[in-house]
């Protein structure tokens, strides 16, 4: 098994499947000891079990990530089993209102927002007293939506707009204590979160790498085992360029 990890501690929301289930087991082949968070727990206990069964170490912690009360448990679960938090993923979010502003459903919009925006302030405050006592780093998964306009799914490209903004506040905020705060853009991932539309046959996506879960691994591993001193505030992309 890899070390490049050494022995950090990981926290990995929406670690039950697609892209965060990739990456706490990669995360885990490296040396790392996870925590595999997420709202359903036979998906985290299965992602805990494989880490398990390939030797690395993990727990599995039910979140929902527009709960406050979920990520103070989560981080108060990583401490009594790992010690303080090195790594934080805010992986968890969705696109759940992908109509048109005029015909769009007001509750959907909320929810996506609440979940992506939200979400994400969540886990990245209640991490911060343990990561403040050694630095560490903080991967935000992004999107190539929040720095581009398209012709609906507003509620998912605002949220993930305000997504790199906070990313680069909270990067300004915490830089004097050796926490680094980065954006990680996937670009199209075949996950769960596409449409029965989306894929390699699509049109728009004809000149996109269309990317496994896996294929995100090699950005996260490098932001994750970089010096506490930077990168920082920044936004990394497996997209092509002009997609962005």
């Amino acid at each position: 098994m890899s070390r490049q990890l050494g022995s950090k501690v990981a926290v990995i929301t929406g670690a039950g499947r697609g892209i965060g289930r990739a990456l706490a087991l990669g995360f885990a082949e490296h040396g790392a000891k996870v925590v595999c968070a997420a709202r359903t727990q036979a998906q985290i206990d299965e992602s805990a079990a494989l880490i398990g069964q390939a030797g690395g170490e993990a727990i599995a912690v039910r979140c929902d990530v527009t709960e406050a009360s979920d990520l103070q448990n989560l981080y108060a679960q990583t401490r009594k089993r790992f010690g303080g938090v090195d790594i934080v993923v805010a992986n968890a979010g969705g696109n759940f209102e992908r109509r048109p502003v005029e015909e769009s459903a007001n509750d959907a919009w909320e929810y996506t927002l609440r979940v992506n925006l939200t979400g994400v302030y969540y886990t990245c405050k209640y991490a911060i007293p343990d990561l403040k006592v050694k630095g560490g780093h903080i991967i935000v998964i992004g999107s190539g939506m929040g720095h581009r306009a398209g012709k609906s799914g507003s509620a998912y490209s605002a949220s993930k707009a305000g997504v790199w903004m906070f990313v680069r506040v909270l990067a300004e905020e915490l830089r004097p204590y050796g926490i680094c705060v980065n954006e990680l853009i996937p670009g199209v991932v075949n996950t769960a979160i596409l449409t029965k539309g989306e894929g390699p046959a699509d049109p728009a996506l004809s000149l996109e790498w269309f990317k496994q879960p896996k294929d995100v691994l090699p950005l996260a591993l490098f932001l994750a085992s970089q010096p506490k001193t930077g990168p920082t505030s920044q936004s990394f992309s497996l997209m092509r360029r002009d997609a962005q």
